[in-house]
């Protein structure tokens, strides 16, 4: 199998490192964690350092402060391309993307350059979220779609497995997004250039620790961002003409 590594971004979760690392390892043993802190008030980063010591399998890249979900999901690409990664998945601390699914993804990558764990593929399956919240989240899934014409019926997820020739094929650099639209200008990216999307369904929970990060900032940044991506690409709404072939 392809060296794999899953990429967990951190900011005050202490509570929920060492759970999620074990049940990361518990159903995808060959795999790698690169946890990326910035910086956690909390003792985040001291705490995943010992996890690290602990075992080999766990990495730990610590960044000097809180700099947005997007930046820190690059600089966690950019380490995976440099230390040879093929498939390169990423996924949130809280257990809001449950683990087990992880062999899922590995067995969907062997055919598609980017796979998405899906909230909303056939029918809805989110728990303990207040109707608001699913409501704000679906109605944003179907605006990406209306824009863009992107045919994801979750682009907003965060539970996701790159190829590394998806990652090498983007700029890096020029990815904008902070917030959580980071999902979509990747997936837009990713699509544009005609690389195979699957999307297969997860169950998302809301997370049983911690505290959310959204915040309107975060709401306002993906509308304006959603229509950006589309004038990026003279509201195209099908892929660039060449496709993307696996190696």
């Amino acid at each position: 199998m392809e060296k794999s590594v899953v990429i967990i971004p951190t900011y005050d979760e202490r509570e929920n490192v060492g759970p999620i690392a074990q049940a990361v390892l518990q159903h995808l043993p060959t795999t790698d964690i690169l946890f990326v802190d910035d910086n956690s008030p909390d003792g985040t980063g001291r705490l995943i350092d010992e996890l690290a010591a602990k075992d080999a399998r766990i990495q730990v890249l610590h960044r000097p402060g809180k700099q947005g979900l997007g930046r820190a999901y690059i600089a966690g690409f950019q380490w995976a391309l440099a230390h040879g990664y093929e498939r390169i998945c990423e996924m949130d601390a809280d257990f809001s993307h449950d683990p087990k699914e992880l062999p899922k993804f590995m067995q969907a990558a062997e055919t598609a350059d980017l796979v998405i764990g899906s909230r909303y593929a056939g029918g809805i399956r989110v728990m303990n979220w207040p109707l608001s919240r699913l409501m704000l989240s679906t109605g944003a899934s179907a605006y990406v779609r209306l824009i863009t014409g992107m045919p994801i019926c979750d682009p907003t997820g965060g539970f996701k497995c790159f190829h590394r020739r998806v990652l090498e094929a983007i700029d890096l650099e020029r990815v904008t997004s902070s917030g959580y639209s980071f999902q979509v200008e990747m997936n837009h990216n990713a699509w544009m250039k005609g690389f195979r999307i699957q999307e297969i369904p997860i169950v998302f929970e809301d997370r049983r620790m911690g505290y959310s990060k959204m915040s309107m900032a975060i709401a306002r940044e993906a509308v304006f961002m959603v229509l950006k991506l589309a004038a990026r690409h003279g509201f195209r709404r099908s892929p660039l003409p060449q496709k993307a072939k696996r190696a």
